[in-house]
């Protein structure tokens, strides 16, 4: 009787189903292609936001260029882009060194040791390879042949930028900001050698200038050395053991407390771009011309950029992990966008380390370990940059660069960008670095200043993109070696329970659970004795 109800019931459902079915199908296939919608624009909505504020800052200083704007008014206008970029820089100290200690507290030693030394070679070997592209498309665009005519007062540029510091100086003061004197002072001052000129007497008679080195404190923050600093003392809490772990847990809740506080701002970036861009677009007095003649600079920095974080970075990653690249990239559009309109790979770190995690699973020890020390040493954005620029100078000026001199520029690129600031036209003046360094004259880096604001945003985004990726390598080796320990151990205790029972005596991982085993082996001896 039961089944013939249930069968009943059943016939009914199917007579019900097949008069309704359809039109129920189509309701269902609607809803769940709202709500698939709907889930899409949820998970994507920062995104959608960054990309039409983006838009919407082009189109805001497209129309307000014909207005006549002041500085004052213009100043106004990027007010609330200002109130953006003050918000990031207020949680990078917290971030870096919060970051660093935790993730280096969390990882041993030897890991910490491998992570680091991949790392290094990493970002010293796409760095020189940037360098690299960038001469060699110098060499083939030729951006700076026959515009000499630029080198000129007429088109109202600012004029001969102060001698930069030598070169050796510039080392130095990289290696004295990894060594701040004063910890509190190096969260907003950084060392940096200034010139002072002394008139000297000579034997003869005659009278010659000196330039002697002094030591100056400059405006700005010491990542250098707050980085340096971060990382030992995770260590050394390591070291400590159970005494170190309440300072390691005090560091693990304030990153985690930064980290919310970044969500929190994040929302606001699509308003902050607008204006941001907005305001850049209008600050410009000539746009038209600046492109016009410097246009192969720009492509040609451009395609540089373009073939380095398109082609040359996405294939170092799946030659690394072996998965599609693009796919990791996509994950990180936000970052990328904010990149794009702030100019700070320092500014878009806090979004950066968010997305990395959350949108591409990895590790949180990984990037909070690596993705602080990328934002600060890895700028391959930057070395094409350089590179191009100091090209475009000698070009300029009429200079052919010699085998040396190419040698001296990839090696002192690859050094400065390290030192370069994540800010916006940071890059610029450790240009003059270079062309210090090969004899050309610094003044013409006005021409770069005039349109750097347009090379430095798709410098930026190849600079974000390379950290972003070395997280990813790193990742995928970290999981790897896990796995391949775990398969070791499991391999090596499989065959150490199969041998014979002297293995037991040798070897840890053998655990025998088989009692009648052991009362065998104990009663064996007693057998043996009584037989003697």
């Amino acid at each position: 009787m039961e089944e013939a109800a249930a069968g009943e019931g059943k016939a009914g459902h199917g007579r019900n189903g097949h008069a309704e079915g359809p039109a129920a199908e189509e309701r269902r296939g609607g809803g769940a292609r709202l709500r698939g919608c709907r889930g899409f624009l949820r998970r994507n909505a920062l995104v959608l936001l960054t990309v039409s504020g983006v838009v919407a800052g082009v189109v805001l200083g497209a129309a307000v260029r014909g207005a006549a704007l002041g500085p004052a008014q213009i100043a106004y206008l990027a007010f609330p882009g200002e109130l953006l970029l003050r918000m990031l820089r207020m949680v990078i100290l917290p971030l870096v060194v919060c970051s660093l200690v935790s993730g280096a507290a969390s990882l041993d030693t030897r890991s910490l040791g491998r992570l680091g030394g991949i790392a290094l070679a990493y970002f010293l070997g796409t760095t020189l390879l940037a360098s690299g592209l960038a001469v060699a498309l110098g060499f083939i665009i030729r951006p700076g042949a026959g515009a000499s005519a630029l080198n000129t007062p007429g088109l109202g540029l600012p004029g001969a930028l102060p001698t930069s510091k030598e070169t050796v100086d510039s080392f130095l003061d990289l290696v004295r900001n990894l060594f701040p004197a004063n910890l509190v002072a190096a969260a907003f001052r950084t060392y940096a050698t200034d010139y002072k000129m002394l008139l000297r007497n000579t034997t003869s008679g005659n009278t010659t200038w000196e330039k002697i080195p002094v030591g100056t404190e400059i405006e700005g923050m010491n990542i250098l050395g707050l980085v340096l600093f971060a990382l030992v003392l995770g260590v050394a809490l390591k070291k400590l053991g159970q005494e170190g772990e309440d300072l390691i847990r005090f560091f693990n809740s304030f990153n985690e407390a930064t980290m919310v506080l970044v969500t929190w701002i994040m929302w606001y970036v699509p308003i902050g771009i607008m204006f941001l861009v907005g305001s850049k677009i209008v600050e410009m007095e000539d746009i038209v011309l600046l492109v016009t003649s410097l246009g192969k600079y720009i492509f040609a920095s451009i395609l540089g950029h373009v073939i380095h974080g398109g082609i040359i970075l996405p294939l170092i990653y799946f030659a690394a992990t072996r998965q599609n690249p693009y796919r990791f990239l996509l994950g990180i559009i936000t970052p990328l966008a904010t990149a794009f309109a702030t100019c700070s790979s320092s500014a878009t770190l806090p979004s950066m380390i968010k997305c990395v995690e959350e949108n591409n699973r990895v590790d949180k020890r990984i990037s909070r370990f690596i993705l602080p020390i990328g934002a600060t040493v890895n700028m391959d954005g930057a070395a094409i940059f350089q590179c191009m620029a100091t090209v475009f100078i000698a070009q300029l000026n009429n200079v052919d660069l010699n085998a040396g001199q190419i040698f001296t520029i990839l090696v002192t690129a690859t050094a400065s960008s390290v030192g370069a600031a994540g800010v916006p036209a940071g890059g610029v003046l450790t240009i003059a670095i270079i062309l210090e360094a090969i004899g050309l004259p610094t003044n013409d880096l006005s021409l770069i200043l005039a349109v750097d604001w347009i090379v430095d945003r798709t410098t930026t985004v190849v600079n974000v993109e390379g950290d972003a990726l070395g997280a990813g390598i790193l990742n995928y080796l970290n999981e790897k070696e896990k796995k391949d320990r775990e398969q070791e151990l499991k391999e090596v205790t499989v065959e150490a329970v199969a041998n014979s029972k002297s293995e037991a005596e040798t070897s840890p991982l053998v655990t025998h659970k088989n009692p009648v085993s052991n009362t065998n082996s104990t009663a064996e001896p007693e057998s043996k004795e009584s037989v003697l």
